[in-house]
């Protein structure tokens, strides 16, 4: 990494989304002087979900969870991915998120402002911050290519590919 910096992954949840917290979110963390060195909606699907939560899978909320990440709860297929950067970002972003489960975070945290516990016991949190360094890489290199951070967070190569299919303007 550069300097003494840090990164995190954020990601905006679908119940985030569909309750419009996206403009409430970014403010409160504006609070930590980080800089957003990454940004993008995107659609999750199965596979990356079931990726993002691999360390979940053996949990009896596992289904509940994918189908959460993956929009199919609140009819929103799509999350906001960004990463955050600067010194200590992963324990500023952490204290404003508050803690996973909505009900024992503190009021004035994210969480503990705009969660809630379903019925069924699924934490609708709606966000996801990275714990600490090691998992910070693996979903930032996840969620991200390298060409999409603005700063060269880790180490990387040219790949040269040929045969590769993807949309196009008109």
């Amino acid at each position: 990494m550069v300097n003494s910096s840090e990164a995190t992954l954020i990601l905006i949840k679908p119940d985030g989304l569909v309750k419009s917290l996206t403009g409430n979110i970014l403010t409160r963390l504006a609070e930590t002087k980080l800089e957003i060195v990454a940004a993008k909606m995107v659609r999750v699907s199965r596979e990356l979900a079931t990726q993002h939560y691999k360390h979940l899978k053996n949990e009896p909320f596992f289904e509940d969870i994918i189908k959460y990440i993956t929009g199919e709860l609140h009819n929103r297929k799509k999350v906001m991915a960004l990463v955050y950067w600067g010194p200590g970002a992963i324990k500023k972003v952490r204290e404003l998120a508050g803690a996973t489960n909505p009900e024992m975070a503190d009021s004035t945290s994210i969480r503990g402002s705009y969660g809630r516990i379903t019925t069924r016991g699924l934490y609708e949190n709606v966000m996801h911050c990275s714990a600490n360094p090691q998992e910070a890489e693996e979903e930032i290199k996840l969620w991200f290519a390298p060409e999409e951070i603005i700063v060269d967070l880790y180490p990387s190569k040219e790949i040269t590919e040929s045969q590769i299919k993807r949309r196009g303007w008109k």
